[in-house]
């Protein structure tokens, strides 16, 4: 079962996409670096609660 959820940038706090995560993954929060918007590049972003 795969659990839906938000990513934030971490400079800017906006919250600009959504993903999924397994049930393997569930155990830490989700870190990708994408393009962010906002700052205009690449950047960290972190789960959301």
């Amino acid at each position: 079962m795969s659990q839906k959820v938000i990513l934030a940038c971490q400079h800017c706090q906006s919250r600009n996409y959504a993903t999924s995560k397994t049930d393997q993954d569930r155990a830490e929060r989700l870190q990708i670096k994408k393009y962010c918007k906002i700052c205009g590049k690449h950047t960290p972003h972190f789960e959301t609660k």
